[in-house]
């Protein structure tokens, strides 16, 4: 499709600051992640009014970075690691990672250092719970030479040193187009730190790593290696309860919710939901999960033709979920989606439309309700909040 061009965006520069616009308790900074093969320049930061829940017309802040399609922040937030998308076909082929500070004061962002990150198209990546290492997950689309999990050392000031450790998983091949090699699409810690679990859609497993942040390569196979999921589902993103008793993982390929109980590096899993209710393939591609703040709801982004978030509630006894909404994301793609910090609106990129969606939340009920905002943007693809001051 034609891409618009949009007027502030010609006013770019390498890193721009637009003027600070004075912070009440109900003002923030959000930072938005693109793809870079149109208008977009890289990473935004807009600001962002709680009380109506819209963003401001013209971002506060322009960092010129390829293709950084995935944020990642650190506890104090007060450093930045973008993967840098890059892969065949592409200005530039080379995947990476980027660093960058973040002044806790006024939250200008600023560029530390890029490193390669040892294989193509690098979709995900997390820091381990005491900040040592980040977590890459090269998704590569192309079989050969496929997916790369990767570990890169992480300094105390920000800076990024070369990968010291990279695992590659064998492939399903229950899906001969997806799944002829690894594809791993995240990789995140457990909640006590004690482990990493890297999601790959190509092998049809979760793979369970023991973390020891003392050494210099961090990881080693848990005990149990490996959970099982059922043929050509193609896992894509996991996330943990906030009591770290139950896991949630997003099935790209069947358009399911798998819930797991876990204990000490272990999954069993007790429920899958579907998103698509039987429908044809068309309508199947699962993408981001998130809870609500207090943990009561979990939101799911099922992308296909349908384009829709589903709302499930919680049980917090086992973690099972209830589907209770299903809602138009209102635009193609969406790709990622976060919550304001007063848990009352939530805004959805929608990659392949190019905007970014505001809707109204009920924090009691879960429900989402009105639009109140739609925000022309190119291809955005992650949402970060920074709420430090």
């Amino acid at each position: 499709m034609t891409r618009k061009i949009l007027p502030w965006l010609l006013m770019a520069s390498s890193i721009s600051a637009f003027p600070l616009q004075a912070k009440t308790m109900t003002e923030y900074d959000l930072l938005v992640g693109s793809y870079t093969a149109g208008a977009s320049e890289g990473i935004y930061r807009f600001g962002f009014d709680a009380t109506t829940g819209k963003l401001d017309a013209t971002p506060r802040q322009v960092i010129k970075s390829e293709n950084p399609s995935w944020l990642t922040l650190s506890k104090d937030q007060r450093r930045l690691y973008a993967v840098n998308e890059n892969g065949p076909g592409q200005t530039d082929v080379v995947g990476r990672v980027s660093s960058f500070s973040i002044d806790p004061k006024t939250h200008v962002v600023s560029f530390i250092n890029q490193v390669e990150s040892k294989g193509e198209e690098p979709t995900h990546s997390s820091l381990s719970n005491d900040g040592r290492f980040l977590f890459i997950a090269n998704y590569a689309v192309k079989p050969d030479p496929g997916g790369v999990f990767a570990v890169m050392p992480v300094g105390k000031d920000g800076t990024l040193s070369e990968v010291v450790q990279t695992s590659t998983h064998p492939a399903s091949n229950v899906n001969p187009e997806r799944q002829a090699s690894s594809h791993v699409h995240s990789a995140v810690s457990s909640p006590d730190g004690k482990y990493v679990i890297a999601s790959d859609l190509g092998a049809d497993k979760l793979f369970v790593y023991a973390y020891d942040g003392k050494k210099t390569q961090p990881l080693q196979p848990a005990t149990i290696p490996s959970v099982d999921l059922p043929a050509g589902s193609g896992p894509r993103h996991l996330l943990f309860s906030k009591d770290g008793k139950h896991a949630w993982l997003t099935t790209e390929m069947n358009a399911q919710v798998a819930v797991f109980d876990y204990r000490d590096g272990t999954f069993k899993r007790t429920q899958l939901v579907d998103l698509a209710k039987g429908e044809g393939q068309q309508q199947r591609a699962a993408g981001g999960l998130h809870t609500s703040p207090d943990g009561k709801f979990l939101y799911v982004a099922n992308r296909g033709a349908v384009n829709e978030l589903l709302v499930f509630s919680i049980n917090q006894s086992t973690g099972q979920l209830k589907e209770i909404q299903r809602r138009s994301v209102e635009g193609k793609e969406p790709r990622e989606f976060s919550f304001d910090p007063s848990g009352h609106f939530v805004l959805i990129a929608n990659q392949k439309s190019n905007q970014i969606v505001t809707v109204r939340v009920d924090p009691k009920t879960g429900l989402l309700g009105e639009t109140v905002q739609t925000l022309d943007f190119d291809s955005p693809s992650d949402l970060h909040f920074l709420t430090s001051k």
